[in-house]
């Protein structure tokens, strides 16, 4: 049995809302979460089997080149060397995740400073990376390598011109014109890439650490010619990704081919330096923002220009104008991305890409317009929300932006007022407060998912669907449970396999709405089932603590079953619901930061997160979300920063000791508020992403409280104490 939905119309029934078990969006544990925490998990580098090799990368010591020969000779003789692989299938560069297939340059072909372009294997992991250390390559240039974005070769694409923005700026009473620039980031997910392979003849198993399961298994199917029914991966948990494992990446490649051609198991597992240097980078920045308005406030006119870059011949491009098409009003608009192309790792999806760092710069133009126009700057914001999407005129499917400012600045004991620097001094430390709003595009893909209720009272559900720390074991759980009338510790939710229905993979926020509709979707096939067991309609039934209730009757599920299980795939699909509406998640940030008056260094103190992200499925998980989001703010605004030598373009910080990331003592009180809301057109749960609203925009709410501290206005991020104190009016 199946159910298949192709939503093109908004779902106004809210299903979940008439249903009794009262499971959906509780503050429920996480079911895996203590097999995690006692450290019983398995990861993608702990699998083991018999016979199995160990693989160590080489990677290249030159940016740009060719590799002549690699001298096999030279390692083969060391002890407990089985093999160099230097395939032509190897992968040079990391695949992004969604596009079905390996869009690879040849490993011979250099492209960038530390690119894998050979596999040794030995019998141990010492014995591999001693070789792989000493294996002699010989390699040639192959002309010049561009490594600076504002010296390289550009190619533009102009999104979106309404209007005479240039007229509006001349004409307006009050105008911001600021260039900002953000230094590029690494995922730095806490598990680095791993892979197990073992091929017997026909199939391909690689136990891997991979988001996005049924475009993986398309991506390696492609790079190795086999068929996707020869390939199966299973990621049962993975511990982080962040967009930096959405694609296969070379690890992955190297060990099933290693694996195919010696006939054993072949385990591959990355340094931490490695995953620095080869896996996807977020694109440094340039942005330009331009805003004119009238003298009460009003926006005429609205630019965001913006300069990112990547390795020549990759499509993607670091959307920073997502949410700035919809924003804020405006009815002259200019808003254009150039990319420029460099000899850097590929950049990818990193953290929310796009509003992550380009909403935190509108933010912080807005933060001046309202300086100039002596306003409240959360004032300033509610009076330019649109009433729809300037540019394209389609309506929000709804919207909760003015809701979060105004609920997020109650919480946090916003002081409605202009911005007076340097109000509030403690000793050696000036203290400040900031407002930005959040906002991220939402998307759904499609998916599918198994439900099977069993005679003894529980479910199950399976899916290739991942679980990268997000939450997808409990939510789904809870789906189930709600639809099923079962409580989560009776539904085993099982995941990260491609021998179960195809899911949506963890990436852009889509999981829970997209994986969550079809788990939905397979539930009510069941309770349509059901019904038509008892000979009731499906609205007259209830499910709860295992019975099934209806008007005059009660019964046991397992007596309805009579001993045979039953089972439901759903097929979720989106349509036309989503491209009628602009569809978001949008939220708030305040935030508190002390400036030290002798040094620039920046404390966050506190900081409040108020987000609308349609229904709230699992309240523990959804605010765990936000609350990661949030401290990855403070790594954007404060700390993190990839740092390329400019004359042979390697990475010189490349661990977690030299690239900062927010540790404990860096993070403060984080509080977040979930204002839920029933958006019909997001998906048939009413449900939209939360996983990176988190951190759209609140690195712009700590830079405006740092101006608010000590009147610096600092427009390049990271804002280390250096560039503080550089920016700092004189004391």
């Amino acid at each position: 049995m199946s159910v298949h939905l192709k939503q093109d119309k908004p779902d106004t029934r809210n299903v979940l809302d008439t249903m009794a078990q009262g499971v959906i969006g509780a503050d429920l544990p996480r079911p895996e979460g203590l097999i995690k925490v006692t450290g019983t998990a398995i990861y993608a580098a702990e699998y083991r089997a018999d016979g199995m090799l160990e693989g160590v990368l080489v990677t290249a010591p030159v940016v740009r080149g060719e590799i002549a020969s690699i001298n096999e000779a030279s390692v083969l003789g060391m002890p407990g060397v089985r093999a160099v692989i230097s395939d032509k299938r190897m992968t040079g560069r990391p695949a992004q995740g969604t596009a079905g297939e390996a869009p690879f340059q040849p490993a011979r072909e250099v492209c960038y400073w530390g690119q894998p372009v050979a596999l040794v294997v030995a019998e141990t992991f010492e014995q591999a990376r001693d070789a792989a250390k000493r294996l002699a390559l010989d390699w040639h240039g192959t002309g010049d390598a561009p490594l600076d974005p504002e010296a390289a070769e550009t190619e533009k694409d102009e999104s979106t011109r309404k209007g005479d923005l240039a007229h509006a700026m001349a004409e307006a009473a009050h105008t911001v014109d600021v260039t900002i620039t953000t230094e590029g980031h690494a995922s730095a997910a806490m598990e680095p890439h791993a892979a197990l392979a073992q091929w017997d003849g026909r199939t391909l198993t690689v136990h891997a650490s991979l988001q996005m399961l049924k475009y993986n298994r398309a991506e390696l199917a492609d790079s190795l010619k086999l068929e996707e029914e020869q390939v199966r991966l299973v990621s049962p948990y993975v511990g982080g990704g962040f967009g930096s494992k959405l694609g296969i990446s070379q690890e992955v490649v190297a060990a099933s081919l290693a694996a195919m051609q010696l006939g054993r198991p072949v385990r591959v597992v990355m340094s931490r330096q490695q995953v620095f240097q080869t896996i996807m980078r977020r694109s440094e920045t340039r942005q330009r923002i331009r805003l004119a308005a009238d003298a009460e406030g009003r926006l005429t006119g609205f630019g965001h220009e913006a300069l990112v870059s990547n390795l020549p011949g990759e499509d993607f491009a670091e959307p920073v104008l997502q949410s700035s098409q919809f924003l804020y009003g405006g009815d002259n608009r200019l808003l254009k991305l150039d990319l420029a192309r460099i000899h850097r790792m590929t950049a990818g999806s990193v953290r929310a890409p796009g509003e992550a760092v380009g909403v935190q710069t509108v933010e912080q133009a807005m933060d001046i317009l309202a300086e100039k126009l002596g306003m409240d700057p959360i004032a300033l914001r509610l009076r330019n929300l649109p009433d729809a999407h300037p540019a394209k005129g389609t309506p929000f499917s709804s919207r909760k932006l003015a809701e979060c400012l105004e609920e997020g600045a109650k919480a946090f004991g916003w002081e409605p007022r202009p911005r007076a620097p340097r109000h509030t001094r403690e000793g050696e430390w000036w203290i400040g407060t900031g407002v930005a709003s959040a906002a991220r595009v939402h998307a759904v893909v499609e998916a599918k998912a198994r439900v099977t209720l069993r005679p003894d009272r529980t479910a199950l559900v399976e899916t290739d669907m991942t679980d990268i720390g997000t939450g997808t074991y409990t939510i789904l759980g809870q789906i189930a449970g709600e639809m099923l009338g079962l409580m989560p510790d009776d539904i085993d939710v099982r995941l990260g396999d491609t021998d179960f229905p195809p899911g949506s993979g963890s990436g852009g926020s889509w999981g829970a709405p997209s994986c969550g509709s079809a788990v939905f979707l397979a539930c009510e096939g069941l309770r349509k089932d059901i019904a038509r067991r008892l000979d009731i309609g499906t609205d007259d039934l209830t499910l709860k603590d295992g019975l099934a209730r209806w008007d005059g009757g009660e019964t046991a599920l397992a007596d309805i079953l009579g001993g045979e299980p039953l089972d439901c795939i759903g097929h979720f699909e989106p349509g036309s619901s989503i491209e009628d509406a602009t569809v978001s998640s949008f939220g708030a940030f305040f935030a508190e930061v002390a400036v030290n008056r002798w040094t620039g260094e920046t404390r966050v103190r506190r900081m409040t997160g108020a987000f609308g992200i349609g229904r709230v499925l699992s309240a523990r998980t959804a605010r765990s979300q936000c609350l990661g989001g949030m401290t990855w703010c403070i790594g954007n605004a404060l700390t993190e920063s990839l740092m390329f030598d400019p004359v042979d373009g390697h990475l010189a910080n490349c661990d977690l000791a030299e690239y900062h990331v927010p540790v404990h003592r860096d993070v403060p009180a984080l509080e977040v508020l979930l204002l839920e809301e029933r958006d019909a057109a997001a998906s048939p749960i009413q449900a939209k992403g939360v996983g990176e609203l988190g951190l759209c925009g609140g690195a712009g709410a700590i830079a405006n409280a740092i101006y608010d501290a000590c009147g610096a206005r600092v427009f390049a991020y990271p804002m280390t104490p250096d560039r503080v104190i550089a920016a700092m009016p004189d004391i």
